[in-house]
């Protein structure tokens, strides 16, 4: 693309459990949820494509199988995804990239979390990093009042002060972030954390549409709303 070129690779987490959505979680993957008359996990694909990204890792956990049946090798979204299956119980956020990193090579990646919904347009994303990731962040949510880190001028993100934002489950790493992890099953928030801690985070505040897909009303309230918006 002219004038701006984003990370050649994203991941979308996809292993979660979705405990929360519960029963709809039973017998479907959360990211197979319908919304707006298409799988939850069909709307980052759809955005990375726009964006010109063509290399997607989706983990798999909960009814795995479900997802790789139905993305496939994603060819009709002009993409090639590849999948990284992981042990009964999932590796969680953090254990599940560092799991992945063999298939998201060398460079700064997109990692996107599969339970959110957004118009945030990729191509926003830098190209390089000047540490160790760079995170999207946006205003607290009803439901986490409290916020995740804090937006300095210049673009860093620190995890101490006010006014507080929420991270939206977009981001930028680089492969060193987890440099010091071994495998298994541990979270991303503490690595982020002592990223910012050690001024190694970078971060944009954006104000457009997002959503974090957590409850059954939430994914009713966005379906109705682009359900809408198709008509």
């Amino acid at each position: 693309m002219a004038g701006h070129s984003i990370p050649i690779r994203a991941m979308i987490l996809a292993a979660g459990r979705g405990e929360r959505m519960r029963p709809l979680t039973d017998q479907t993957p959360k990211p197979l949820l319908s919304v707006g008359g298409q799988a939850l996990i069909e709307y980052p694909i759809q955005a990375l494509a726009a964006s010109g990204v063509r290399d997607i890792i989706v983990n798999l956990g909960h009814l795995g199988t479900q997802i790789r049946d139905h993305l496939g090798d994603g060819r009709r979204w002009g993409v090639n995804i590849q999948y990284s299956p992981e042990p009964p119980g999932a590796l969680e956020t953090g254990g599940g990239i560092f799991h992945a990193l063999p298939l998201l090579g060398s460079a700064p990646f997109i990692v996107i979390n599969g339970d959110v919904w957004s118009d945030y347009p990729y191509t926003r994303l830098p190209r390089r990093l000047n540490g160790l990731g760079h995170l999207v962040l946006v205003a607290n949510p009803p439901h986490h009042p409290e916020g995740d880190f804090v937006l300095h001028p210049g673009q860093q993100v620190h995890t101490q002060g006010q006014p507080r934002l929420t991270f939206a489950g977009i981001s930028v790493l680089h492969p060193a972030l987890f440099a010091d992890c071994q495998a298994g099953r541990f979270s991303l928030s503490p690595l982020l954390r002592a990223a910012a801690d050690s001024g190694l985070l970078s971060g944009e505040h954006y104000t457009g549409q997002w959503l974090d897909i957590g409850t059954p009303q939430r994914l009713h309230a966005l379906d109705a709303q682009l359900s809408g918006a198709i008509s």
